[in-house]
């Protein structure tokens, strides 16, 4: 038994150091087009990046924006630089390189921090959302009800919850045999096509899978669910259409992110394994991969006073000190 159980464990590990690289397709093979593709995405990355340090360094700089709102909106920002970080650089090289092969310690990689700060924003989407329902519903406790201590708390929640759902999804994803064509018909190395190049049975992947993606989403979306029941009943009291504009406008922001954020999640990820089309696969993960990092910065800027303020402060002070 025991000399049985060596052979299997020296047959694992031999598979393990002989695997194949995977061979990334990526968006196109023209190379005028992959030029195209490579200046779009570089412009969307540069704006990505200056967009959520350009609004961290506002919430750094501006003692206004030192709320609970804005801790969480900060934290968001920084959690936006590195998920797009984990896509973005990989797809440039791309763009630019004859060879397009990832070893599978790249691929577990990208799967590992691309799960970690997903599921991590999904938490702290969840904690802001709790934020707006106390600010909304007890305005006057606001300061006393989420002191600086519980902000960080809940970050700290969020990225640890983040980090131990991708240690499980990617020792999961690590177990499966893969076999045959190497080619992933993607930009990077997500579930669906690596499920369609496994050898193994993936039912019982699949089902792990779903249910630590499901705990993840049912939970969060359930606080959000809850705070959102919250708000809308505390705004439904509120007898001025001042003061009800006035409420909705301070969770508006929130409620758009997380409906593009969730809502191309579940598109992309609540459909079986054997109804994923590669191109419509691209299409919708561009939207959390690389559009909704792009889009936060603009969400919480363009129509919020505090932001603007703090810019036109701040740039009144780098004007004044030349």
């Amino acid at each position: 038994m025991w000399a049985s159980s060596r052979c299997c464990l020296w047959r694992q590990l031999k598979w393990t150091t002989t695997a194949p690289s995977f061979v990334l397709v990526g968006f196109t093979a023209d190379p005028s087009l992959r030029i195209v593709f490579f200046v779009l995405f570089l412009v969307s990355y540069t704006l990505t990046l200056t967009g959520n340090i350009g609004l961290m360094a506002l919430i750094y700089l501006d003692s206004r924006l030192h709320t609970p709102m804005y801790f969480f909106v900060g934290n968001l920002s920084f959690l936006d630089v590195w998920y797009s970080s984990v896509y973005t650089p990989r797809i440039l090289s791309d763009c630019i390189s004859k060879t397009k092969v990832m070893s599978i310690a790249g691929c577990a990689a990208q799967i590992f921090f691309s799960c970690c700060f997903a599921y991590g924003k999904c938490f702290l989407l969840a904690a802001m959302a709790y934020d707006r329902y106390v600010a909304i519903c007890n305005p006057l406790l606001y300061a006393t009800a989420m002191p600086r201590k519980l902000c960080i708390q809940l970050v700290v929640g969020s990225y640890v919850a983040g980090l131990a759902n991708a240690i499980a999804h990617t020792g999961n994803t690590l177990r499966l045999r893969f076999c045959g064509n190497n080619v992933i018909n993607h930009y990077w190395c997500d579930v669906p096509p690596l499920v369609k190049m496994a050898c193994d049975d993936t039912r019982v992947y699949e089902f792990i899978l779903t249910a630590v993606m499901g705990c993840t989403l049912l939970s969060s979306t359930i606080l959000i669910l809850g705070s959102y029941t919250g708000i809308m009943a505390a705004i439904i009291r509120i007898r001025s259409t001042a003061g009800r504009h006035k409420a909705f406008s301070t969770c508006s922001a929130h409620l758009v992110s997380v409906s593009l954020f969730f809502g191309s999640i579940l598109v992309m990820y609540s459909r079986p394994s054997s109804t994923h089309m590669p191109t419509v696969d691209k299409l919708n993960a561009l939207f959390y991969t690389v559009f909704n990092p792009l889009m936060n910065p603009l969400i919480y800027s363009l129509r919020n006073k505090d932001v603007k303020a703090a810019f036109k402060k701040v740039l009144k002070r780098l004007i004044t000190s030349k």
